[in-house]
């Protein structure tokens, strides 16, 4: 294996944390501000690019503006284990959710997936950019032009919001998504949009005007609670709108709980 090969422990349901198990010189790297909780005997370390074995001051140039384009931090933090002896070092999902783990070496060494759904690696996967080729895909696909792909031979683990589900796609097979609710897919994953039609559809559907599509063969990971669709709740509510009370009762709903 190219990267370090490590063992690792997922605690907890809905608000999960995954501890990580380091022989003597192995290294796992994370998104700042992930870290909960480390074992004396490791070393932390913020580095320039995503930790993959980068070729010359260039190469990590590159690799660091990859980071940037996808929005991620310009900087990541590694976690090497600088004793004789195995030690832990913890991390946590930012929101409420599910961790995914994912051995790249089973999935062809590639998956792509959202540009903040990374949690942390074995020191060596690549995380670099995913352009989507399709106009309309780029546009309206909720993702943007830009997504994230991890490369490599080792573990890496993905974040999502509420509860995950994994989907095995034959040939062919097509399931449609909301755009939100996309963790990753596999690089043999056809990944489009299609516009949701219906005059009634479009105007008050509530979803939306386009569906994601995700076309066999290939794995999916996907979430049920966006962190932008949670957002967008809370906003609701802490502006008073109120669709639990029906348009009947609206403001005086707030007035009769106190909070007009």
């Amino acid at each position: 294996m190219k990267n370090h090969e490590i063992d690792f422990k997922i605690y907890g349901e809905e608000l999960q944390c995954v501890e990580v198990i380091l022989d003597p010189n192995e290294t796992v790297v994370a998104e700042p501000g992930s870290f909960m909780m480390m074992d004396d005997g490791i070393k932390m370390q913020t580095i320039f690019g995503d930790g993959s074995e980068e070729k010359g001051f260039f190469g990590k140039i590159w690799n660091a503006g990859k980071r940037i384009i996808t929005g991620e931090n310009l900087f990541i933090t590694a976690f090497t284990n600088v004793s004789n002896d195995r030690r832990k070092v913890t991390f946590a999902s930012p929101y409420t959710g599910k961790i995914i783990p994912i051995n790249l070496m089973q999935y062809n060494e590639k998956i792509i997936c959202q540009k903040d759904s990374f949690l942390c690696a074995a020191k060596g996967v690549s995380i670099g950019i995913e352009f989507q080729k399709k106009l309309g895909t780029g546009l309206f696909g909720g993702e943007g032009f830009i997504m994230q792909k991890l490369e490599g031979d080792g573990m890496c683990f993905l974040h999502s919001g509420g509860y995950v589900m994994h989907r095995s796609l034959q040939p062919g097979e097509l399931v449609k998504v909301d755009t939100g609710c996309i963790v990753g897919f596999t690089a043999s994953v056809n990944y489009d949009i299609q516009f949701v039609g219906g005059i009634k559809n479009t105007l008050f559907g509530g979803e939306g005007l386009f569906f994601a599509t995700l076309r066999g063969p290939g794995d999916v990971w996907l979430q049920s609670l966006p962190i932008s669709r949670l957002a967008d709740r809370i906003l609701n509510f802490a502006q008073g709108s109120r669709k639990e009370e029906g348009s009947i009762l609206g403001g005086l709903g707030n007035l009769l709980d106190g909070d007009g």
